[in-house]
């Protein structure tokens, strides 16, 4: 048993924990948990603990065996929003084969591969996130409605802003559970929000994504709410971002911190030449191309472009304060594994091959840029016949995700009320 193992065991014992969450996250962005008992814990550290992954989408066919979950000790955490006595502890888990082997279908694998290729270049990564969520009332019945918590609308203030105190609940519980906001506000919609955390390693990263997730369901729950992360849950108002920010250091330096050249260009160039094959990963509901499709409003991050100061492209560089790259087409229904290794990959791709990246672009020149694809089955007909998705992604990974998303947008194109389908699959699902 290694020291990490019996420092954790240790720790559930001193602290009362009578209930262990081990949690992961499916191909589609959906967080998954099955929850033991503590005395349990052991085993599953040695053993793992058993789950009939043929039941899941998109993971595997149903006459292979079921797969394994381990906790990875070093992510353990106490849900401080459970009780102190008979306490709860949450791990993120590595997925593997009953024959010991790992999952090829886990993200988390994924993205431990890109950050390690990175480092085998000489670079080491930061990601954080600045995402967005809106809050909606519940009906007589405790179940969500489509009407916003508030009308305020950007950085506005109570009483207009009734989101302060969730917001406030969000950031407390973060900072309980090591994850430090750096910022929070209301967003330009009714009822929308957004918080800004910290950059961490890019693994972290996608751990604290989904921890935040996790938070802000429960904080809006607790103060008799719903927190929709849907990309666009009013047709007629803002869509909600994942804006991913990175930093890339060598040999310390952050090498977005000066002028834009040499392996920070050529990073940069990597993920434009890629933007379109990585979309339904990045984008990966019918809804997310509602909310990327008018690129005439301030929301939309469809241009394949870039700026130093101009928010309403595909990538901002950023040089105030942390110096990085801000992708900001991605949005919260992603699955942040995936997504994060893709950037990754693309990234050092570019530096690989000495990319050039094109001239910044101003807002004349918006109309004549590449744009990522128009809907979901656009996107999924371009990853298709992607070399780089395909050289990363295992092929049954692949086949299945296409799989699942064609036919979720064939539904999608079948249905007589659209509006009622998007918000049906993804309004309380997200």
């Amino acid at each position: 048993m290694s020291q990490t193992i019996k420092e954790v065991l240790d720790f559930v014992k001193d602290n009362d924990v009578k209930f262990v969450k081990l949690t992961f996250c499916d191909s589609f962005g959906n967080i998954k948990n099955i929850s033991i008992v503590a005395d349990e814990l052991q085993d599953a550290f040695e053993k793992g603990v058993s789950f009939e992954a043929y039941s899941l989408d998109g993971f595997v066919d149903p006459q292979e065996s079921d797969l394994l979950l381990y906790p990875e000790a070093s992510t353990i955490q106490l849900l401080p929003w459970r009780p102190q006595h008979g306490s709860v502890v949450r791990f993120f888990c590595k997925i593997r084969r009953t024959d010991g082997s790992a999952f090829d279908g886990d993200g988390r694998g994924l993205l431990a591969a890109a950050q390690n290729k990175l480092a085998q270049m000489g670079y080491t990564c930061q990601i954080g996130g600045d995402c967005e969520f809106y809050l909606f009332k519940l009906d007589e019945s405790g179940m969500p409605t489509l009407v916003p918590h508030d009308r305020a609308g950007y950085l506005d203030v109570a009483p207009y802003d009734k989101g302060e105190n969730v917001r406030r609940d969000i950031c407390l519980t973060l900072e309980r559970m090591g994850i430090q906001p750096l910022s929070s506000h209301h967003e330009r919609g009714p009822g929308q929000n957004e918080i800004c955390f910290k950059n961490n390693d890019p693994l972290l990263a996608a751990d604290d994504l989904l921890t935040f997730k996790t938070v802000v369901k429960a904080a809006a729950a607790m103060n008799g709410l719903h927190a929709s992360f849907m990309p666009k849950p009013l047709k007629d108002e803002i869509g909600s971002g994942l804006h991913v920010n990175l930093s890339l250091f060598k040999d310390g330096v952050n090498i977005f911190a000066s002028e834009l050249n040499g392996d920070a260009q050529s990073f940069v160039a990597g993920v434009l030449a890629r933007a379109a094959e990585m979309a339904v990963f990045l984008n990966p509901t019918v809804n997310s191309y509602e909310r990327l499709e008018n690129n005439e409003a301030i929301e939309a991050y469809n241009k394949i472009a870039w700026s130093y100061s101009n928010g309403s492209q595909l990538i901002r560089i950023k040089q105030d304060g942390c110096a990085k790259m801000q992708l900001r087409s991605a949005d919260p229904s992603c699955n942040p594994y995936i997504a994060y290794a893709l950037i990754l990959f693309a990234g050092a791709e570019g530096i690989e091959k000495n990319m050039k990246l094109s001239s910044e672009a101003d807002i004349s020149a918006l109309q004549y840029a590449e744009t990522l694809p128009e809907d979901l089955m656009s996107a999924i007909e371009v990853a298709k016949t992607s070399e780089f998705v395909s050289r990363y992604i295992p092929a049954k990974t692949l086949e299945k995700f296409f799989e699942y998303k064609s036919a979720e947008y064939r539904n999608y194109s079948l249905s007589k009320v659209k509006d009622e389908f998007v918000t049906k699959l993804y309004f309380s699902k997200i």
